[in-house]
């Protein structure tokens, strides 16, 4: 049983039909990377898995489960945790203030900060601005914040949106090794990112999406060497 499962997933705003019948899984302990270019319906597939958006026909389960009629707050109790497009922290709120804010959902004491040093340990930025306000940090530290604080909910599968946008080279490099190493470390991953290559690098398997529609799916190998996929997202 797949922990991600998405069964013919559509997806309106208003009369915009913007996820046209999309089925995808996810496995236990891969990271799998969803591209497309703008528009193609990435952000809206997250949005959907988390449940900030409603399908108005299909399935999304967890581990078999139906979650696509459940609150936000239950489906990060069953162990979903998304870092969105754009990072959206609590920028008036410290660093240790946000990572708290995604552990809201846990009472374990102990276990929350065994987690925030965790994240200090794959951020250690973070450690040396923990009593900063977060809308003063730099782009970089935002975003790693932005991660750090998903992964305070101990989740299962954590979706990432464009974790690399608007950073410098350096920085996206940091950002992917730490990526992979939040898999190795036993967190699925599914991510959604314009930077195809590197997403191809760190990534098991991949979909490509274009308005709204699964093109194409196979392994990271096998997507790298699609002579369609590199014309279009790898520069080729």
């Amino acid at each position: 049983m797949a922990l991600l499962d998405l069964e013919s997933v559509h997806v309106y705003y208003g009369n915009i039909h913007a996820l046209k019948g999309i089925s995808l899984t996810v496995e236990e302990g891969e990271i799998v990377a969803l591209l497309g270019a703008n528009g193609a319906g990435k952000t809206t597939t997250l949005r959907t898995i988390s449940g900030l958006l409603r399908p108005r026909e299909g399935r999304v389960r967890l581990r078999g489960e139906p979650i696509d009629t459940l609150p936000p707050h239950v489906i990060v109790y069953k162990g979903i945790g998304h870092a969105p497009e754009g990072r959206r922290i609590f920028a008036r709120l410290t660093v240790e203030e946000n990572l708290k804010m995604g552990a809201y959902a846990r009472s374990d004491a102990q276990g929350i900060r065994d987690d925030m040093d965790r994240v200090f340990v794959l951020f250690p930025r973070l450690k040396e601005r923990i009593a900063q306000v977060a809308g003063t940090l730099s782009g970089g530290e935002q975003q790693m914040l932005a991660i750090g604080r998903a992964l305070m909910a101990r989740p299962r599968l954590l979706l990432l949106d464009e974790p690399s946008m608007g950073l410098a080279p350096v920085l996206v490099e940091q950002i992917f090794e730490t990526v992979k190493s939040i898999n190795q470390q036993g967190t699925t991953i599914l991510l959604v990112e314009q930077n195809a290559y590197m997403a191809l690098t760190i990534a098991h398997r991949g979909y490509v999406l274009q308005t709204g529609e699964i093109a194409l799916s196979g392994r990271a190998e096998e997507l790298q060497a699609n002579e369609e996929v590199r014309r279009a997202y790898l520069g080729g």
